[in-house]
């Protein structure tokens, strides 16, 4: 979909003069496949992405930072046997105002490997792709998401401070804030900056994730695609405060903590994190009549009261 922005400049030769710039819309992608063997035998019965972190199904959190960055045409993409449990979650987006569509990951190959996925959903549109298993909330998170993706000219990964980086792809930058490296779970971290699953790219990322060749794992590595537009000079970071709470929820003990998280933030401030109806109202997707309309056959349950009591404003601010 294109978007036509339409800029009234000064006066030039005693007329104004209309500019019309054709913008490309940005696209969403969930990668919610993978096995789920870190979570056995819990991820048995069904994905890893639909278990519940607190009172959410763990994929309500990464669809609502893209609803709530404006972004209405998304991709979640999953194996054959939860295809139809995330539909019945989920289903189009028709009642969240977006567009969802699904696609299958026979065998999981990689992250990069979404992007070949997701060829004909994307139609060269830049995109926004981040993991069904990451939680992102606070400080000014929003944002600083909108920001970095208009600000995008070719690739944005986020890095996030953590106590122990050598479990993810590592940031090392210079004293400009410039990055120098990224190196995949290394022994010795050169810095205490990790890659977050989430991922600005332009259009180039289909084409250029062509030419990755797979790791020693057998996987197309998010990481060498990263290093392509490094090469490139094309690869910018930005580094979250430590205001933001970033979660891989992939492990026992880390979904514990953030479900804690979320538990005593949303008791703290009434709030809720994750919530896709309030994210859809304050975008300006549906309105409240609407949600409130869909969410009227889950009555007498603490999220059905939270939903029908906001009152929320027609944008994130």
């Amino acid at each position: 979909m294109l978007t036509f922005v339409f800029i009234q400049s000064g006066h030039l030769n005693s007329k104004s003069v209309l500019y019309y710039f054709c913008i490309m819309k940005h696209k969403g992608i969930i990668l919610a496949g993978g096995a789920g063997t870190r979570l056995y035998p819990a991820s048995l019965p069904i994905s890893k992405i639909l278990l519940p972190v607190y009172d959410k199904p763990m994929i309500y959190y990464p669809l609502s930072v893209l609803i709530s960055a404006g972004i209405d045409e998304i991709l979640i993409i999953t194996n054959k046997r939860d295809e139809e449990n995330f539909k019945y979650t989920l289903g189009d987006g028709s009642k969240f105002g977006v567009k969802i569509q699904y696609k299958i990951q026979q065998i999981p190959k990689g992250v990069a490997e979404s992007l070949l996925i997701a060829e004909d959903f994307l139609q060269n549109h830049p995109l926004v792709l981040i993991l069904g298993d990451n939680i992102f909330y606070g400080g000014n998170f929003n944002k600083i998401l909108k920001k970095a993706i208009t600000d995008n000219k070719y690739a944005t990964i986020f890095g996030c401070y953590s106590k122990t980086p050598q479990k993810f792809g590592v940031i090392e930058l210079d004293e400009y804030g410039n990055v120098i490296s990224i190196e995949e779970k290394p022994k010795k971290p050169k810095s205490n900056y990790a890659v977050s699953g989430l991922y600005i790219y332009n259009n180039d990322a289909v084409r250029l994730a062509k030419q990755l060749v797979p790791s020693v794992r057998g996987e197309l590595e998010i990481t060498d695609l990263n290093n392509l537009y490094l090469n490139l000079f094309e690869l910018k970071a930005v580094l979250f405060e430590k205001d933001i709470f970033w979660q891989d929820t992939g492990t026992f003990d880390s979904m514990l903590e953030a479900a804690l998280f979320i538990k005593n933030e949303e008791c703290k401030t009434g709030q809720k994190i994750g919530c896709i109806e309030e994210a859809a109202i304050k975008t300006g997707f549906i309105s409240q009549e609407k949600c409130f309309e869909n969410i009227s056959i889950y009555p007498k349950n603490q999220y059905y009261d939270y939903v029908y009591q906001f009152e929320g404003d027609k944008k994130y601010v």
